[in-house]
């Protein structure tokens, strides 16, 4: 039996020994983890550097475009703010609450009002919570030590073959203990997984942003089309009423013989085309009416809003454009890329730290008593304290396979963090090219309109004293009708490329320590804090 205990204890030095050996050479390992996850996670912020040392970056005109940009955009004689000119204020970021630089006060209760409501904005919070609470969660469990408290009262009988006692006994157990464990994370593996966590709730942080960011201008297009939407269909109904009249004096004259039945035919023809023109107008308003009432979270019977009309909005007259630098560490959809690319960085280090071992120690306080007043009595106390070591010896390259595949995924998120910001600067090329051309369109769709008007009320007088025939005052109709209605949808784009620029700037300044929420008394909170 001596001998045995003996062997006994030298195999558990021996094996001590080996482990230890192994636990030395792996933290002697060349390969530095925080140093190389570091210079992948610099990345990013290399790129923004770079931007700012951009010599174009630092030029309004060509920090987005390929052509010069004009800071002043075309302005236009019209009795609306539609046509005065607006001036981008190079280097300045979208100020807060920046729908109400429209000058409606119904469109901002709107969009409050959608900011509370919308289904979409709710679902991505209830993701920010979630996934916060993911992040707390796995902070608690690796990065803190883990005690466990555990109480086992016990009542039995014991027989009198097992207690020597005459017809038995009954006897009362009380196990107390307590359990601490913790993992001593020397090759980061649980700091990665923690960094994953956050990542991702970094993310939903940044997805919440940018539906947030997306409502607002869905409810700002939206409404600028319903009050184009308004204003087409004023517009016709004008013109049906032009038209009315003067097919009312063609029936005249055809009664007195001074004209023949084909041109009171085609005036006819004319008015019942431009009537056949309103349904479709009607019928698109009533679908972007929907539309709203499903962006603000009521039932279409239920969205009571009074619909704007065109003249009802004021064309901002000064817009920011931010430095390039800026907007990628502004714009939601670079941020939301961004932390994915650094949870596959944080998955990437946890799979290199799992292929070294892990410590865990671990320590047990308890009472093993018959009488809960001897559970601090030293006779019936006991404790443990225990080290425990793993490392991987052979896996088949599972592990340095899953290193492998983590790399992969790393270079698909730095490539897809790339196309993110390439496509966003796209998005405000677009953007400021819209705004630029947009103006030179209203300015000749005026001009045009003029011209028209003009011409209509010249051939009106020549037809009258028989100067031209009714061909030609069906021509200067039509062309009148059609320059109305293209005035129309010029002033409507000058508003939504202008909510366009805002949304590709990514919206006004705001922190990811301040609730993620405007107002709201339930959002959660965006720090992440252990």
């Amino acid at each position: 039996m001596t001998n045995l205990s003996f062997l006994a204890k030298k195999s558990s030095q021996i094996s001590l020994a080996v482990l230890t050996l192994g636990l030395l050479s792996a933290c002697a390992a060349p390969l530095d983890l925080s140093t190389e996850l570091e210079g992948e996670s610099a990345k990013p912020q290399k790129m923004a550097q770079d931007l700012s040392t951009d010599p174009k970056s630092q030029s309004a005109q060509n920090a987005f475009t390929h052509a010069d940009l004009a800071l002043n955009t075309a302005a236009t004689a019209l009795s609306s703010s539609a046509g005065q000119s607006q001036h981008f204020e190079w280097g300045q970021m979208v100020p807060k609450e920046w729908w109400t630089l429209f000058g409606s006060k119904p469109l901002s209760e709107l969009i409050k009002q959608s900011l509370s409501n919308n289904s979409n904005l709710n679902a991505a919070r209830a993701s920010l919570q979630q996934a916060q609470s993911n992040f707390q969660a796995t902070y608690g469990s690796l990065a803190l030590p883990n005690v466990n408290a555990q109480y086992s009262p016990i009542r039995e009988r014991l027989s009198q073959t097992s207690s020597n006692i005459p017809g038995g006994m009954v006897t009362d157990l009380y196990n107390t203990s307590v359990n601490v464990s913790y993992t001593i994370d020397l090759f980061g593996a649980n700091k990665s997984n923690i960094a994953s966590q956050a990542a991702l709730a970094q993310y939903q942080i940044y997805q919440y942003r940018a539906a947030e960011l997306a409502l607002t201008g869905n409810v700002m297009t939206a409404a600028i089309k319903q009050a184009a939407l308004r204003d087409q269909i004023k517009e016709t109904q004008e013109i049906l009423s032009l038209q009315a009249k003067q097919l009312e004096i063609m029936e005249k004259q055809l009664s007195l013989g001074a004209i023949g039945l084909a041109p009171v035919l085609a005036q006819r023809s004319l008015l019942a085309q431009t009537r056949a023109g309103l349904p479709a107008l009607e019928k698109a308003l009533d679908q972007v009416s929907n539309q709203l009432a499903a962006l603000v979270g009521t039932m279409p019977n239920q969205f009571d809003w009074n619909a704007l009309s065109l003249s009802d909005l004021s064309l901002p007259k000064n817009l920011p454009l931010s430095l390039p630098s800026d907007l990628v560490k502004h714009r939601p959809d670079i941020l939301a890329s961004e932390a994915l690319l650094n949870q596959n960085i944080a998955l990437l280090g946890l799979a290199k730290a799992n292929l070294y071992p892990q410590i865990n120690l671990s320590a047990n306080v308890g009472s093993l008593a018959a009488t809960t007043s001897n559970y601090f009595s030293t006779p019936f106390s006991f404790w443990t304290i225990g080290a425990g070591l793993s490392a991987p010896l052979f896996n088949g390259g599972a592990l340095s396979s899953k290193v492998k595949a983590a790399k992969a995924g790393y270079e698909a998120a730095f490539y897809q963090y790339k196309n993110t910001v390439l496509n966003a600067f796209g998005n405000v090329a677009d953007s400021l090219k819209a705004i630029e051309t947009d103006a030179q369109t209203l300015k000749l769709q005026s001009e045009a309109e003029q011209i028209a008007k003009q011409n209509l009320t010249i051939a009106q007088e020549q037809y009258k004293l028989g100067g031209i025939n009714f061909m030609a005052l069906l021509d200067a109709q039509k062309n009148y009708a059609q320059a109305r209605i293209n005035l129309v949808n010029a002033q409507s784009n000058r508003f939504a490329d202008t909510v366009a620029l805002f949304q590709s700037m990514g919206g006004d300044e705001w922190s990811p320590n301040s609730t993620v929420s405007m107002g709201q008394k339930d959002a959660s909170q965006a720090v992440l804090k252990p």
